[in-house]
């Protein structure tokens, strides 16, 4: 797949910076966090290559089962099809990040090569994933998280078969946004300890099918002093109660804190 025409074309530098510039508005206006929503953004040729190579969870699969989720997430790039790893490498590369960077105005985007938390999930029947805002350091790289993109691989998704995004307002009193998980929706948004998302709704689709995604998290080396709050894993929330905030972080360089105590332990 890495030498599909399509593939080169889509993934050059200066036509995807000059697709983020145009969008940066409409991404820093949207509410009730900055995100954006693109419908048939990637060739949807790839894209269905891509939704083509998933095959059903197996024993590699990490398995979450409890309270708050249901689902199932492959990490580890090198068990998926070949298709999936050169369009994740893509994802990954210097002229994708240039876009994000363009899109967002968030400056020195760095990939995560491990896809903690990432890479594909899948929500079998009854799968869900409660209210919540993810966790906001690497464990292994201490960067700081910044975005996610999702993208979407199921079709059809009728709506009847539920597990829509939901984007939530700060105070968790509203859902702002509810958005099918239909084939080449691409959403991104700025991952910070208080956008608040979910798929909450139970996945209703017969046996046999799944919910289907590709998950990316960006980060930097750093964040802005009104972003920034202790280390925290995943914050789960309940709609319509008011969150309970993580401490903000004290020290005021997060991420050089962290560097100078894993210098310090050798």
């Amino acid at each position: 797949m890495l030498d599909r025409p399509e593939l080169q074309e889509f993934f050059q530098s200066e036509p995807l910076a000059e697709a983020g510039r145009k969008r940066r508005a409409e991404y820093t206006g949207a509410e009730p966090f900055p995100h954006i929503v693109m419908d048939g953004f990637f060739p949807e040729a790839l894209v269905r290559e891509v939704a083509a190579g998933i095959t059903p969870p197996d024993d590699r699969w990490i398995r979450r089962e409890r309270d708050t989720a249901r689902k199932r997430g492959n990490p580890d790039e090198t068990s998926m099809d070949p298709r999936i790893q050169a369009f994740l490498y893509k994802l990954h590369s210097a002229a994708f990040l240039g876009f994000l960077e363009e899109l967002t105005g968030i400056e020195r985007l760095l990939p995560d090569p491990y896809f903690h938390g990432g890479g594909i999930h899948q929500s079998e029947p009854g799968g869900f994933l409660n209210i919540h805002a993810d966790f906001n350091v690497h464990k292994t790289l201490g960067l700081d998280r910044r975005l996610n993109l999702l993208l979407y691989l199921n079709d059809p998704w009728p709506d009847a078969w539920g597990g829509q995004l939901e984007l939530w307002d700060r105070e968790m009193q509203h859902c702002v946004q509810r958005l099918a998980p239909v084939l080449n929706r691409c959403v991104i948004f700025s991952t910070t300890s208080t956008s608040y998302h979910g798929h909450p709704e139970p996945v209703a689709c017969p046996e046999g099918n799944a919910r289907k995604s590709l998950a990316l998290y960006y980060y930097t080396a750093g964040r802005p002093e009104q972003e920034r709050s202790e280390r925290h894993s995943t914050l789960y929330q309940t709609p319509g109660m008011r969150p309970e905030l993580p401490p903000r972080d004290s020290d005021g360089s997060s991420w050089l804190a962290r560097l100078r105590a894993r210098l310090r332990r050798g």
